[in-house]
């Protein structure tokens, strides 16, 4: 999972937000996480498809269900107006975070003990589409905060 820096202090400054400014900036947020699992689906290998079921965007506080879920965000508790975590993964699509990053030539335990598996190459899904639509997010997030502050200030 990716750790958000000052998150307490950061939670802080949330909470002490005027209601008017989180009535804002919450659909802003959700508009935000949405395209990036649209697109996040988009891109996953559709195999079978449970890949791409397994991404969703969950509001407020979030647990993952088993250690290979990826996710952008964080575990534990969260404002559900304004915390939404992006995450791929359950226990049908187990195997997330191998589609992502690929796996290394390995020798074959269990049933095929012994025999060579010859890895597999990386299919990015889940953060290029984070990174490519960060910038979009974050600058709507942050119009939607100052049109916020123009009409809390205004009334």
């Amino acid at each position: 999972m990716a750790k958000v820096r000052n998150r307490e202090k950061l939670l802080r400054k949330l909470a002490a937000l005027p209601q008017k400014v989180r009535d804002h900036v919450g659909p802003a947020i959700r508009q935000g996480a949405d395209e990036i699992v649209a697109m996040q689906k988009r891109l996953a290998p559709k195999d079978s498809g449970a890949l791409a079921r397994s991404i969703q965007a969950v509001r407020g506080s979030y647990t993952p269900e088993n250690a290979n879920v990826r996710g952008v965000g964080t575990t534990g508790e969260g404002d559900p107006d304004l915390t939404v975590h992006i995450v791929a993964g359950n226990a049908e699509a187990w195997y997330a975070r191998l589609v992502e990053f690929g796996t290394a030539p390995h020798e074959n335990k269990g049933k095929f003990a012994g025999t060579q598996h010859p890895g597999t190459r990386p299919q990015p899904y889940f953060y290029p589409p984070v990174r490519a639509l960060r910038r979009r997010v974050k600058s709507r997030i942050t119009r939607a905060t100052k049109k916020a502050a123009k009409e809390a200030a205004s009334s």
